[in-house]
């Protein structure tokens, strides 16, 4: 075992924040219940899933940021990693979920309320390499509930057609 799930997020309205379910149904496009209001920059198989480790969560609420689980729009809170853990081309798997990490999320306005100031680029992969959410692609469908063990497959490489 690597980690654990530690919190599953959804917004049937879209936008953020997401809200907690106790367990996500993953499909190739994205999560059940769960919709994006910038289908440009969000959603589609290969941004079907967007991740957070609790170890960034904390380490920016240490830093005085309002940031909570869900806030900044991921879907899938992970506990138990560690910096490095996750990168391009990772594979994971969650409950009956395969997901494969594609790229670095970008932050943006929209998440600007979970950071003092509004200054949301905290959670920027450029700014300090591994400080974001992470989108992933669908291998497996299926569903993650919480509590889940989760499980490095790879540490990174080619990430693949969806």
């Amino acid at each position: 075992m690597t980690g654990v799930v530690l919190g599953l997020h959804v917004n049937p309205e879209g936008g953020v924040p997401k809200h907690p379910v106790h367990t996500l149904e993953v499909h190739r496009e994205g999560c059940i219940g769960d919709k994006q209001n910038d289908r440009k920059h969000h959603g589609g198989p290969l941004k079907a899933v967007s991740i957070l480790e609790q170890h960034v969560l904390e380490f920016l609420q240490a830093e005085g940021h309002p940031i909570s689980a869900g806030s900044t729009g991921e879907n899938v809170l992970l506990g138990g990693t560690h910096p490095g853990d996750l990168m391009v081309g990772t594979v994971l798997e969650l409950g009956e979920v395969k997901l494969c990490i594609t790229s670095d999320a970008p932050p943006c306005k929209t998440i600007k309320a979970s950071f003092t100031k509004g200054d949301f680029n905290w959670l920027s992969h450029r700014k300090t390499e591994g400080q974001t959410r992470w989108y992933a692609r669908v291998m497996h469908e299926g569903s993650i509930t919480v509590g889940d063990d989760v499980k490095i497959i790879n540490e990174g490489g080619p990430v693949g057609n969806p």
